[in-house]
C-alpha cells in the first residue's frame, strides 16, 4: 500500500476579495501535518472570510470586540507534548478543526509589522493550525515555545515570522 505524499486532507474556502492562493495555504497546512508528526489520517478546514464575517466569530466565540487576523477552532483536545492520536482505519479521520483568516486585515497587519502579505498569510495559517494541535500562548514560555515552533516550519518553506 502507498501512502500519500503528504498526510492529512485540507479543505478550503474562499469567502472573500483578496487575491490569494488557496494551492499555497493548503500545501503549508500539509507541512504543519508532517512537520508535527500526524497521522495520515487527518483533516483540517482552512476558511478565508471578510472582517465583518471574522470580527461577528471573534465577538460570538471569543467574547471580543472587532476584526482580527485568525481564529482557531478546534475539535479536539490536543496537547502538543502528548501522543497524537491515530484514527481507527476503517472510522473516520481525525478532524482537528477550523482556521479561520480575514486576508484583508492581514494585509493591513503586514504593512504594519513591515512584513510581506505572504509571510503574514503563512505565519497566520501555521498559527491556527499550531493553536488547532493544542499549542498556546497563554504565559510568556508557551508563547516563546509557541514562537520557535511557527519559525522552524516557516523556514522550512521559505518563509519568515516578523
Amino acid at each position: 500500500m502507498t501512502k500519500p505524499l503528504h498526510p492529512g486532507t485540507v479543505y478550503y474556502a474562499d469567502e472573500q476579495d483578496e487575491d490569494v492562493s488557496g494551492v499555497d495555504l493548503a500545501a503549508l497546512a500539509l507541512v504543519v501535518f508532517r512537520h508535527e508528526g500526524l497521522p495520515d489520517r487527518v483533516e483540517v478546514t482552512l476558511l478565508l472570510v471578510d472582517e465583518e464575517t471574522i470580527a461577528t466569530y471573534n465577538d460570538r466565540f471569543m467574547g471580543r470586540e472587532g476584526p482580527t487576523d485568525v481564529l482557531a477552532f478546534p475539535l479536539e483536545e490536543l496537547d502538543p507534548d502528548d501522543d497524537l492520536p491515530d484514527p481507527d482505519p476503517a472510522g473516520p479521520p481525525l478532524n482537528v478543526g477550523d482556521v479561520v483568516i480575514a486576508p484583508s486585515y492581514v494585509r493591513r497587519q503586514a504593512l504594519d509589522q513591515a512584513s510581506t502579505f505572504e509571510d503574514e498569510m503563512a505565519l497566520m495559517v501555521v498559527h491556527g493550525m499550531l493553536h488547532l494541535l493544542g499549542w498556546d500562548h497563554a504565559t510568556d514560555e508557551d508563547a516563546e515555545r509557541m514562537e520557535a515552533q511557527e519559525a522552524a516550519i516557516l523556514t522550512r518553506v521559505g518563509r519568515r515570522r516578523r
